[in-house]
């Protein structure tokens, strides 16, 4: 049997909607055609990482590994073009 995949905005909705309560997780079950267990899943995953949107930490992190990685990027690119000039200055590509 071949697995479902949910995208995100719909877990995030199925989600959303069981922590609102306003309908049983068997409801939304039958509603949306996924498991409950599933259901409860999605819901305590939400409530677990929900703090982390509201962090700054977390946004100071992302911002601090963007950083590194385009400076990461920038030496790639200047240690590609040196080694493409000095093996021209060597002969070693014509």
């Amino acid at each position: 049997m071949k697995r479902k995949r949910y995208s995100s905005k719909f877990k995030a909705k199925v989600a959303l909607e069981a922590i609102r309560g306003m309908k049983t997780i068997n409801e939304l079950s039958t509603e949306y055609g996924v498991h409950p267990n599933q259901i409860r899943s999605w819901k305590k995953q939400s409530l677990e990482f929900l703090p982390e949107v509201f962090s700054s930490k977390r946004s100071r992190r992302v911002l601090e590994e963007s950083a590194l990685r385009d400076s990461l990027y920038q030496q790639i690119g200047r240690l590609q073009m040196e080694l493409e000039w000095l093996k021209k200055k060597s002969g070693l590509i014509p």
